[in-house]
């Protein structure tokens, strides 16, 4: 037992130490990124992504001190306060978002927040610039911290208050919680809600670290203590990323943990090399760069190579009650059939058929409504010829025969082609027809080409009916996905809101992101995924006008249009008078698609005071849909009422 007592343990515990400071900076700063790219009009999210912030500012300063000189070290450990002085406001915000998610919304907290901002602001210029919070410091035991201002006594109770009043908040948030799911996901934050402070807040400022007691001690608490916090804001981190998604909890779980596996754990891994292999110099005769970059190599080969082997295991675990259904789904995303998917194995079949049937080229074309087109060539043919004219293959499908055009067994012959029609599985509609150069004045095939040749025509035709039946679901999908969408929406409003949520999803305009939904569909008003996916698109307006125009999308650009028309004023049209301005804006704009400084110009003002009227005219489109949107509730009720 002796080489217990001649280990440096301090040495040691600060390695340690080391490597969870760069775990904790680097999961703070991957889910800081995650859940502002996911959740980017979340309240919660961007709540917790300050509280990250906070964090992420205190500990890459407790990393970039480590064996620095004491005077470079006071003037980092000065900026740390950046984190340190926004933290009780940051908590305020998180846990006033959360009360938001249980429509508990309250005029007084919200400006607590402000003054909490504000007052971090403060806090941050005193500890800069003056000794009143903080002043010069010193190193123990390897550690290096300020010592207390006569105004950190007040600091430390304006931090604990707001801790203690953002607890309060979160159980105010968790006994609001009506369904299983969403109390259990409150439970994990309210369990895990004390991590960030306990990493932020510097402690040595108030005692110092006693000389009587081992140096050891001091980093065995910070790591046993940092392991803590890593471990707390990875649950915090998993609960908030369900917080403002509109996809299935499903798809959440599986994107965070591939997220995680694959980003920031392997960071992680990638640093314990590094810090591991600066520290073996001359290991096996080799320089410890030279370590560090086969390290770096292996570990990153590795680690992708054991997330790619562990997957099963992984849907295993997170599609526990679904599995069936979720490998099914998987099973067919690796089945469809791409367009380039489907030309390479049609460019298959036109290839084994010319060398069955010796035949210098071969093409498939395929019938749309009443033209044909050349889907795939083989050999010295080009696609965008019309080898064979529409109505000659029209003709084929009819079974017309012409002068021409003329029949032998299943084969038609046209102008030195062969043509083969090709059917569906119940042999009926002709999908297309399959040619080639004809090699004799009629078909001539032996009996082992007829074979080959049945086959291959198979083939194809199993291909075209496959894609044909593909398009028709995606097509469905299509008018599916919006309302998919609306009932992701809906399930996660009812979750934390219950029966009050109902009133604000019968009435869609009374949603706070109304504005911002009107704003993304008129920016993609002639196309773009934040018109086609548009949480407007289930207002009863663009259903009745989906009846008219065909489909959702055109029946959304339509209703934007009728909405834009209303504010339209009396009279000539005029560019430069004030009550024409708004709708100039939006006509310009919008409709017709003219660049910014081309609409400054024509109005004669300024871009800055056209991106001011501009949000301003957005507004005004949102408040006269809301207007239109009740006129067709209140219409639809008087319809429905008895007479």
């Amino acid at each position: 037992m002796g080489w217990f007592f001649t280990i440096d343990w301090v040495g040691l515990l600060t390695l340690i130490n080391a490597v969870f400071n760069s775990g904790i900076v680097i999961f703070s700063f991957a889910f800081l990124v995650y859940i502002l790219i996911y959740s980017p009009r979340s309240d919660v999210a961007i709540s917790f992504s300050a509280l990250l912030a906070c964090v992420l500012i205190v500990y890459f300063v407790d990393l970039a001190v480590a064996g620095a000189p004491l005077e470079v070290a006071l003037r980092w450990l000065r900026l740390q306060w950046l984190g340190i002085a926004f933290t009780p406001a940051a908590y305020l915000h998180f846990s006033d978002a959360l009360l938001h998610t249980t429509n508990d919304r309250s005029p007084s907290r919200t400006i607590a927040v402000r003054a909490a901002y504000g007052l971090g602001g403060v806090i941050l210029l005193v500890a800069a610039f003056t000794d009143l919070l903080v002043r010069d410091g010193l190193q123990e035991v390897g550690a290096f911290h300020l010592r207390p201002g006569p105004l950190f006594g007040l600091f430390f109770l304006w931090f604990a208050f707001a801790v203690c009043w953002g607890g309060v908040n979160v159980v105010r948030a968790w006994l609001r919680c009506l369904t299983s799911t969403s109390r259990r996901r409150m439970t994990y934050l309210a369990l895990s809600f004390a991590a960030p402070a306990a990493g932020v807040f510097p402690y040595l400022l108030i005692t110092g670290w006693p000389q009587r007691v081992p140096g050891a001690a001091l980093w065995l608490l910070l790591v046993i203590g940092n392991m803590a916090v890593g471990a707390m804001l990875l649950v915090m981190a998993y609960t908030v990323a369900f917080f403002g998604v509109l996809t299935p909890d499903r798809v959440v779980k599986h994107r965070f943990v591939r997220f995680l596996l694959r980003g920031p754990a392997q960071a992680v891994a990638v640093v314990v090399v590094v810090i591991v292999a600066s520290r073996t110099d001359d290991f096996l005769g080799l320089p410890s760069f030279r370590l560090t970059l086969f390290g770096v190599v292996v570990t990153i080969l590795l680690v992708q190579l054991g997330v790619e082997l562990a997957k099963p295991i992984i849907d295993r675990l997170l599609y526990r009650q679904d599995r069936e259904e979720i490998a099914w789904l998987q099973d067919m995303s690796n089945r469809l059939l791409t367009t380039t998917d489907l030309h390479q194995f049609l460019e298959h079949v036109l290839t084994a058929l010319c060398d069955l049937l010796r035949t210098p080229a071969a093409f498939i074309a395929v019938l749309e409504g009443q033209q044909a087109r050349i889907e795939v060539v083989c050999g010295p043919l080009e696609p965008d010829d019309e080898l064979i004219p529409s109505d000659a293959l029209g003709a084929a499908a009819e079974k017309d025969t012409s002068s021409r055009l003329w029949s032998h067994d299943s084969f038609f012959v046209w102008d030195g082609y062969w043509l083969l029609p090709l059917r569906s599985r119940s042999g009926g509609a002709v999908l297309g027809f399959l040619g080639m150069v004809a090699r004799a004045p009629e078909p001539n095939l032996s009996a082992a080409e007829k074979e080959g040749l049945t086959m291959l025509v198979r083939q194809a035709e199993a291909a075209l009916e496959d894609r044909l039946i593909q398009q028709s679901i995606f097509a469905a999908l299509e008018h599916v996905i919006p309302q998919i969408e609306e009932i992701q929406r809906r399930r996660g409003l009812v979750r934390y809101e219950g029966p009050s949520a109902l009133a604000k999803l019968a009435d869609p305009a009374a949603d706070p992101q109304f504005q911002h939904w009107v704003r993304d569909a008129l920016s993609h008003y002639w196309g773009g995924p934040k018109l086609t996916h548009s949480p407007l698109l289930n207002l009863r307006i663009v259903e009745k006008a989906t009846e008219e125009y065909g489909n959702t999308v055109n029946g959304l650009r339509a209703v934007l249009q009728r909405a834009i028309e209303r504010l339209r004023p009396e009279g000539n049209r005029s560019m430069t008078a004030a009550e024409w301005l708004l709708y100039n804006i939006l006509e310009l704009k919008f409709l017709k698609r003219y660049r910014v400084r081309d609409i400054a110009m024509r109005l004669a003002m300024s871009e800055a005071n056209l991106y001011r009227k501009q949000r301003v005219a957005i507004e005004e489109v949102a408040r006269m849909l809301a207007e239109m949107e009740r006129e067709e509730q209140e219409g639809g009720k008087e319809e429905k009422s008895p007479v």
